[in-house]
Parts: C-alpha cells; sequence; structure tokens
C-alpha cells in the first residue's frame, strides 16, 4: 500500500542496488571541498593539524558515515516524518532561546558537552523537508489559491522569526530565501513575488528599527567600510588588502601574511576563502568555486532526473541551501555584501554546519537513488 504512513516493504530496493545507484561522483566531489578545507585550516592553524584541521577532518568522517546512512533511507521514510523533523527543529529553536548558550553576543546554541549544536542549521534542511512535502502533490491550480499558500508560508516565516531573535540575521535569511525558491518552483504566480519583494523593500525602515546596534553597524560599514577602519569595518578591509595582494598564483602555502601575521579576522571560518585565496590565487579561488557549481550541477541533474515531487523538490531546495552557503560566502568576503556570518561550506571549521551540510547531501542522494519510487499523493 501507498499510504502515507506506510510502504510495501517488498518494494524496497536491496542494498546491492541502491550502493549501486549512489551517487559517488558527488560524494567525490564533496570530498575534494572538504579537502581544501582541512588544507586551508591546516595552514590556519600554522602549519599544524592543531587546533582546527584535525577536528574538522574527524567531524567530516563522523559526517560522511551520517552522509551514506541517510542515503540508503528509503526516501518514503523521509516523506513520512518530515513534518514530524520539522516540528522537531521548532521545539529546539523553542529550547535555544529559553536555555541556549550565548556566544559572540548571540544566543544560538545548545551546549551537548562532545558539540555546541546550533539548531538553526538543522533547520534549514527541517524546512526544506516539510515544503517538499507540502508541494510534492501540488497542482498548478492550487498554487494559485492564497489559502493553500498560507501554510507554506507559515512553515517559513515562524522558524525565520525565532531565527531572527536569536539574533541570526544571515542565517534567518537563508531560511527565507530557501523557501520563497521552492515556493516559486512549485509554481506560484509570479505577481506575488513581486508584491512580496514590494512589501520587504517598504518594510526596510521598520526592520532596521529592531537591529541590534551592531547589525546596523555591518550594513553601514557594508556601504563604506572605511568609516570605522578598526572597528566594524576592519574585517572586510583586511579581507580585500589579503585578496587584492594575492594575485594569479597567490603566496605560497603557509605564506599568507594577512592571514599568518594576524591581521584576517575569523580566518578559520568566515574569512576562511580569503586565507585559501591569498595563499593560493585567482586560480585557487576559481578552483574551488568551479567545485562549488560542479556540485551544483550535479544536484540539479538529480532534481530533474526525479520523476515524484518530492524528490524533486527536496533536491532543488536542498541544492539551493548549498548555493546560498558558497554565494553568500563569497561574495561576503569580497565586500559584495555585509558581514552575516556565514561559513564557506565545507571548507569553514564548524561542526553543525558540516553536518547539516551532509545530512543535506545524504538526502540528495537518496532523491538520486530512490528517484522511481512511488509515493502517495496526498499530503
Amino acid at each position: 500500500m501507498n499510504l502515507p504512513l506506510s510502504f510495501d516493504v517488498q518494494s524496497s530496493m536491496s542494498l546491492g542496488r541502491k550502493l549501486q545507484h549512489m551517487s559517488w561522483g558527488l560524494i567525490i566531489l564533496i570530498t575534494m571541498v572538504a579537502c581544501v578545507g582541512f588544507t586551508a585550516l591546516y595552514s590556519a592553524g600554522g602549519g599544524s593539524f592543531e587546533p582546527w584541521a584535525s577536528r574538522q577532518m574527524a567531524r567530516f568522517g563522523v559526517g560522511m558515515i551520517g552522509l551514506l546512512i541517510v542515503a540508503l533511507i528509503d526516501i518514503r521514510l523521509w516523506y513520512r516524518f518530515a513534518y514530524a523533523i520539522y516540528a522537531i527543529g521548532l521545539i529546539l529553536l523553542i529550547i535555544v532561546e529559553i536555555m541556549g548558550k550565548i556566544g559572540m553576543g548571540a544566543q544560538r546554541w545548545i551546549d551537548l558537552g562532545f558539540i555546541q549544536l546550533q539548531p538553526s542549521e538543522f533547520m534549514k534542511i527541517a524546512v526544506i523537508l516539510a515544503l517538499a512535502r507540502y508541494f510534492h502533490a501540488a497542482t498548478i491550480e492550487d498554487m494559485r489559491r492564497i489559502f493553500f499558500l498560507i501554510p507554506p508560508a507559515l512553515m517559513i516565516l515562524t522558524p525565520v522569526g525565532l531565527v531572527m531573535v536569536q539574533p541570526d540575521l544571515g542565517t534567518g535569511g537563508m531560511i527565507l530565501m530557501a523557501g520563497t525558491a521552492m515556493v516559486f518552483m512549485a509554481g506560484a504566480p509570479v505577481w506575488m513575488f513581486v508584491l512580496g519583494i514590494g512589501g520587504g523593500a517598504a518594510a526596510i525602515p521598520v526592520v532596521m528599527m529592531f537591529l541590534h546596534d551592531y547589525q546596523r553597524k555591518r550594513i553601514e560599514t557594508f556601504l563604506d567600510p572605511e568609516s570605522d577602519p578598526m572597528g566594524a569595518g576592519y574585517h572586510i578591509i583586511q579581507s580585500k588588502i589579503a585578496l587584492g595582494s594575492a594575485g594569479i598564483e597567490g603566496k605560497g602555502f603557509l605564506n599568507g601574511s594577512q592571514a599568518h601575521l594576524d591581521f584576517l579576522p575569523e580566518k578559520q571560518t568566515d574569512f576562511i576563502f580569503t586565507l585559501w585565496a591569498e595563499e593560493w590565487g585567482l586560480m585557487g579561488g576559481l578552483f574551488l568555486l568551479t567545485l562549488f557549481g560542479l556540485i551544483f550541477a550535479y544536484c540539479a541533474g538529480i532534481a530533474l532526473r526525479c520523476r515524484h515531487g518530492f524528490g524533486r523538490m527536496l533536491a532543488f531546495g536542498l541544492m539551493v541551501n548549498f548555493s546560498l552557503y558558497a554565494l553568500i560566502n563569497t561574495a561576503m568576503v569580497m565586500g559584495l555584501l555585509p558581514v552575516v556570518g556565514i561559513p564557506s561550506p565545507l571548507v569553514s571549521y564548524g561542526g553543525t554546519a558540516m553536518l547539516s551540510l551532509l545530512m543535506g547531501f545524504g538526502l540528495i542522494i537518496s532523491c538520486n537513488i530512490h528517484r522511481d519510487s512511488k509515493l502517495p499523493r496526498m499530503t
């Protein structure tokens, strides 16, 4: 039976067949990007695996095991529990608000002892899962009904609101953009997006009133970094110096002056792309961006091959989520966007972001393995 809460076990694929359909090319690309991260973190540690590279490698190993497990799970189980996973994500965000750990002026983490869990990172995946299930069987007629679009709007805006109060403007914006992209992909009329963009633009003055002082300062220094060269504008000024002085081939491995003389702040997290590009130059930066582009293309191909709406929407949403990491971080370190704390995917140091990204790739690969599965038509 193909019911929302059950499926025919006899129709499930064997483990051997699943392994044959595993997206090994995507796994190789992911590993290559992670190796760029290990190399950069080794350099950030001054030519040592401590304190960042060794931990990142261990997390990647655990994450890859998780990726394989997630990929092998039947896609119909992810469909079945999509809303439950979303609900758990909301509960974790509420727990953060009540008793979360405060760090760097924000309350975003739950201290589990062995890891600082950031639920907002996993919420990105949970929102995409829930929206993919909701839009799985949506028709063009459904997408033209305003009342049909109210539930997905609430699915997006509720976690965005909870994340914004932490405060985490960057992550909240990513959830909003990925969710909006999925609504567009599902077939919502263009006039709704035009109206939404107009409303958002009109609300900017109101939003500015509720921003924290440091968030407002980031926007001001984005427009004019030289207005506070030793304060809020320091990060981006040093990043531009490092990028501009690298040249075509870079300054050489372990020879990045801005990074190793400690002019470049947050070199292991937000500005790790800058560290990499300073040492490996324009060619090294383009190499990493090319890997990002190949991953994007691979995920897009998986989304297009899926024969069920849930898999198409899920793979598409997760592809957008990964792309936002890459685009925002790269634009951020180049001064094209305000510094909002978005890491470079699989490259920046950080446990929760890496694990959530690898879980997302596992779901994309599951979409590929089970692309011909039959899912229920009801949401």
